[in-house]
């Protein structure tokens, strides 16, 4: 099923050459060859379903896709499908259609067998992602309409009690002992230098400097990187592996003293 701003479109079925059972029904707006030779591309690329897994079974060459009725009207064309559907299947035709067709994922009801045998289908599946001139998406951008409709839906969906890793510390947190490679890091700093940096070039409002004075109007602030060492980690006896004065600190005590070497 594909959407579109054609007036209308054609209902195909895809079946074995030497069989005359068909196997699939679907609808386009484009040929019922280029349709084809889509669902090839797709089978090929892995995707797990009955249809693609009976596609993959055979050589393209053994496959042909027939046109069964042309449609002028995009509702006209779905409600055709749904009617080509229920035919075959009454006719005996073993289609392998998740749904009962239509514009849209109409009469898909998945039941827990249909969830478990995809779960057992897609485990351990390497997903393949494309970049670069190969990918569908390649060289274009979405529409600030588009940027602001997504924006608009999800604002505050990921926010406080909303986000599934709300109130989740330590190993409860899928992030909990994963650390960011050295070259991710160095990858990301590059990103945020010069104009990358979302505040590049920008200046804080004296209301916004005047709010951040009275946030932090009173509280101890360290004068220096030495400083905030001395209070929050010799004075706590704290051993900080990523404080670099405390590594200095520990190699001093760790190193025997002129006297000790006499």
């Amino acid at each position: 099923m594909e959407t579109t701003t054609a007036t209308g479109g054609l209902v195909y079925g895809i079946r074995l050459r030497r069989e005359f059972e068909y196997r699939y029904v679907g609808i386009t707006t484009k040929t019922a060859s280029r349709r084809f030779h889509q669902h090839l591309r797709v089978a090929v690329e892995g995707r797990k379903t009955p249809f693609y897994d009976w596609l993959r079974k055979f050589d393209p060459s053994e496959v042909t896709v027939d046109e069964l009725d042309w449609v002028e009207g995009l509702q006209e064309l779905g409600q055709a499908e749904i009617d080509w559907i229920s035919y075959l299947r009454r006719e005996g035709d073993r289609l392998l259609n998740l749904s009962e067709g239509g514009l849209g994922p109409t009469g898909v009801v998945w039941t827990e067998e249909m969830r478990e045998a995809a779960r057992i289908r897609s485990t351990g599946r390497k997903i393949v992602r494309q970049s670069g001139p190969g990918a569908p998406f390649y060289g274009k951008n979405h529409s600030d309409e588009q940027k602001e409709k997504w924006s608009r839906e999800r604002k505050g969906t990921n926010a406080g009690p909303e986000n599934p890793n709300f109130g989740k510390f330590g190993p409860e947190h899928p992030r909990f002992g994963h650390a960011m490679s050295e070259e991710s890091k160095q990858a990301l700093s590059e990103t945020r230098k010069g104009a990358g940096n979302p505040n590049f070039g920008k200046t804080a409002s004296a209301e916004t400097r005047a709010k951040m004075s009275a946030v932090r109007k009173g509280r101890p602030m360290p004068s220096s990187q030495r400083n905030a060492h001395t209070r929050h980690h010799t004075n706590k006896g704290i051993m900080n592996p990523v404080c670099k004065h405390c590594v200095e600190d520990a190699a001093k005590l760790s190193s025997p003293s002129e006297s000790e070497e006499e």
